[in-house]
């Protein structure tokens, strides 16, 4: 899936940015819901909260995204043994 989101044209920024877009996204219809609509708390709070659980999947999109980025379709082995090796070289165990 990652994948074909890439071959889309989908980049990590966008996936970040639709995350950030969606916790705003959140309160504004949480406030709408609650100030406008006049159906109660409970309705607002159910419709802040169902937009809400969009954002972590965005980020995690994301992360995957900037993953599939940075090590790619070739040697995917080859890249992961190098950022090991660069994460061992900054912090150092025992």
């Amino acid at each position: 899936m990652i994948r074909l989101m890439r071959k889309a044209g989908i980049t990590s920024p966008m996936l970040y940015t639709a995350g950030f877009a969606s916790i705003g996204l959140s309160v504004a219809s949480w406030w709408t819901s609650r100030n406008v609509e006049k159906r109660g708390v409970a309705r607002a709070d159910r419709w802040g909260i169902f937009v809400g659980q969009w954002a972590p999947t965005f980020f995690a999109l994301g992360n995957a995204m900037q993953m599939e980025e940075h090590l790619g379709e070739t040697h995917p082995s080859e890249k992961v043994e190098k950022l090991k090796a660069q994460a061992r070289e900054k912090m150092p165990v025992g």
